[in-house]
């Protein structure tokens, strides 16, 4: 009997865990700590906003069960990841994969999940890949398909899960630059915040000239961090920008909007802790990243809004490439 474990039951895990049971495994464990609000809703309830659990998926607030299976999906906020690396690397984790279901990077470290993992687990035969592309909840519940990447160091890990995880709804494809997917993943988030504000002003002409410049600051911090900076032009990045930049249903972009508007967002949006991360290295690195420097502006200097963003779009004329 197939089986893996989830930890996080969010929005992202608990629909990898849904997916999971009904079209790849016969099995699927559900981890949260027992106080989180995701976890109660589902324990009382069985369903979310989202979806209802199917009859093979199961509830633990025990580590020790979700690791009875070697196969384990994470997907938690970001910021979290070390907390609860450490605290995995006291089981012995011997012959288990992980898939890395984060997007994001660690403020004020800007590390990528994939290297939280590896530094705080220090076990032999432990193995890490990461997931990134579009995709949202709703859509994949419509039965609208897709197409996602799956990234790792080792080729074995991403044939692992590649092979584990495939069905028609998504389709998954070998990544070949941990670095660039990771990093280009996190980046369409602070995108996501862009487009939102340019909604919020409406301004939405302009959303073209973002999408077309954003790449290109992207693949200098990917190229910095030693990744293939075309990985910005790949599904994690660019490839996510329909669901990240245009959708209803992207935390990140209301997050924009409603910060446009003078509104407070009830949203989770991962954005803006990892543009605290991007500008303290961009800063210290000297990298040209002048999308996220004039949003950090807005976001946590309180600069004006219209004033900033216009900026952003006034710099120096200079040739396109």
């Amino acid at each position: 009997m197939k089986q893996l474990s989830v930890i996080g039951c969010g929005r992202w895990g608990t629909f990898l865990g849904w997916y999971a049971s009904k079209y790849v495994v016969d099995k699927v464990i559900l981890y949260d700590i027992p106080t989180s609000p995701n976890f109660l809703e589902l324990k009382e309830t069985r369903k979310n906003s989202y979806l209802s659990l199917r009859d093979n998926m199961f509830l633990t607030p025990d580590l020790n069960e979700i690791l009875k299976n070697d196969s384990v999906i994470i997907s938690i906020g970001c910021q979290h990841l070390r907390e609860l690396a450490k605290q995995l690397n006291t089981y012995d984790l011997r012959g288990h994969h992980f898939l890395i279901a984060i997007k994001g990077l660690e403020e004020p470290s800007a590390q990528i999940p994939v290297d939280i993992m590896a530094q705080e687990i220090v076990q032999d035969d432990v193995h890490f890949a990461c997931l990134g592309g579009p995709g949202h909840v709703q859509d994949y519940m419509k039965g609208v398909p897709s197409c996602a990447v799956i990234d790792s160091r080792e080729e074995n890990e991403k044939k692992h899960w590649i092979n584990l995880m495939q069905s028609e709804l998504i389709r998954f494809y070998y990544g070949n630059d941990v670095i660039g997917n990771e990093i280009g993943a996190a980046l369409k988030n602070v995108i996501g915040i862009a487009a939102g504000i340019l909604d919020g002003l409406g301004w939405y002409g302009l959303k073209g000239a973002l999408m077309a410049r954003a790449p290109v600051e992207v693949g200098r911090l990917i190229k910095h961090f030693g990744g293939n900076p075309m990985s910005a032009y790949g599904l994690a990045h660019l490839g996510d920008y329909e669901a990240t930049l245009f959708s209803q249903n992207s935390h990140n972009r209301l997050y924009g909007e409603r910060l446009a508007k003078g509104e407070q967002s009830s949203k989770t949006a991962e954005g803006p802790a990892t543009l605290k991360a991007v500008k303290a290295i961009a800063d210290k690195e000297n990298i040209d990243m002048p999308i996220c420097q004039a949003l950090y502006q807005v976001v946590y200097e309180g600069q004006d809004i219209q004033t900033t963003i216009k900026s952003m779009f006034e710099r120096e004329i200079k040739r396109e490439f």
